[in-house]
């Protein structure tokens, strides 16, 4: 479904970042972008519904699984209006937004990747996860050894210095300190054009599951 034209309008759209531009060029995004997206999610589908009937993949244009090309500029230094990137994120059908925990698929001319896990979750969300490493360490070093074993590695934000509440000495200080819990494995654009792309992301976000009933346990959410 994804193509190299696919990332050619990305490359395109970086250099031509404004809205008349994406006007002039709707079609193209339309069919070589957004149209295989959508496909995608449609594929995918069955294969997330199997990890977790919580998990939500929705096909549609706006509102879905799909995340909109346009920017939030409104905070931002950067006032180009459009994302260089295809992000799509099939999260818990009980999160409201992006910080919900998901699985998610970045398709980027600067790399390609898929991730587990939550990112930027507020506080309290982030204190929960903390105080549930703090309690129940297996778990989640479990989680870790398997996102390991498949390539997968932990990324994100991290705070410099320990969370109130937390000695520096603490075994698992590293993965307190974190602001993010985002599991990620780069994947090469040959591998987006793959006819099985989408069986492709389905077995490797089965490494992520421990990590996914870890953060939903943590939480209080089913999974």
């Amino acid at each position: 479904m994804f193509t190299q034209s696919c990332f050619d309008f990305l490359a395109a759209l970086q250099l031509n970042n404004d809205r008349d531009w994406f006007k002039a060029n709707q079609h193209q995004y339309e069919t070589v972008v957004r149209t295989p997206a959508l496909q995608f999610i449609e594929q995918m589908q069955p294969h997330i519904l199997a990890l977790s009937p919580r998990l939500t993949a929705v096909a549609k244009k706006v509102g879905g699984s799909l995340m909109r090309p346009q920017r939030d500029t409104r905070f931002s230094h950067d006032k180009a209006p459009y994302k260089s990137n295809v992000g799509i994120q099939f999260r818990h059908f009980q999160g409201k937004d992006v910080h919900a925990p998901g699985l998610y698929v970045h398709l980027a001319n600067d790399g390609c990747f898929i991730a587990a896990g939550i990112w930027h979750p507020e506080s309290p969300v982030l204190n929960n996860i903390r105080q549930c490493i703090d309690d129940n360490p297996n778990g989640y070093q479990k989680a870790l050894a398997a996102l390991n074993n498949a390539g997968f590695y932990m990324d994100g934000d991290s705070l410099q210095r320990p969370p109130k509440g937390y000695d520096k000495q603490h075994p698992l200080i590293d993965e307190l300190k974190r602001k993010d819990f985002i599991a990620v494995k780069e994947i090469s654009q040959s591998t987006v054009t793959q006819a099985d792309f989408a069986e492709y992301c389905a077995q490797q976000f089965q490494h992520c599951q421990k990590l996914m009933g870890y953060l939903c346990f943590a939480l209080e959410l089913d999974y």
